[in-house]
């Protein structure tokens, strides 16, 4: 689903170059204590941020966002958390203030495609959802706002509720790229 998405805004943009981080082939290291000292530090060593710098960049060189998670357990995997703590970072991606933080990066429409065995809206919903209100709010925490979510649900439903999930949400996405 996230391919054809990449593709079907490529093709009604004609913006072809597409930076794609696969976290679940090419999973992240985890944060060291170095980095987490770096991070609280006045004066850090910035070669401990040099991951989430790259990390930093791609998204400054993005116009459109697309993330294609699945919910575990109520909210975003593992490899997206350790992402967005990446990218989440004080100085570079958002600023202190005393209303609170303020994102540095530029806005971009971004999609979330997620993918669910359960149902976490709607009459069908048995789960609660904490995934999109961390995502919308993390992403809005570094200036990302403009955040649409397609949701697969019910995807371990049996094979015509899952094959109906995916069409739903490829039809509402072509839709929605195509505005």
């Amino acid at each position: 689903m996230a391919q054809m998405c990449l593709d079907e805004h490529a093709r009604i943009s004609g913006d072809t170059e597409t930076i794609v981080r696969d976290l679940a082939t090419f999973p992240l290291p985890a944060i060291t204590r170095e980095y987490a000292a770096a991070i609280t530090s006045r004066e850090p060593d910035p070669t401990h941020f040099a991951l989430s710098e790259r990390l930093i960049e791609e998204l400054e060189a993005t116009s459109f966002l697309a993330i294609a998670t699945p919910m575990h357990n109520f909210t975003v995997p593992a490899s997206l958390k350790l992402w967005i703590d990446y990218v989440v970072r004080i100085g570079r991606s958002f600023a202190s203030t005393p209303a609170g933080k303020v994102g540095l990066l530029k806005d971009r429409p971004t999609v979330v495609i997620v993918g669910s065995g359960g149902f976490h809206t709607g009459e069908s919903a048995r789960q609660p959802d904490f995934l999109t209100p961390y995502l919308r709010h993390a992403l809005s925490c570094i200036g990302i706002t403009d955040v649409t979510f397609f949701l697969m649900q019910g995807l371990v439903a049996g094979s015509e509720a899952g094959e109906h999930a995916i069409a739903a949400c490829r039809s509402d996405l072509v839709r929605y790229l195509g505005r």
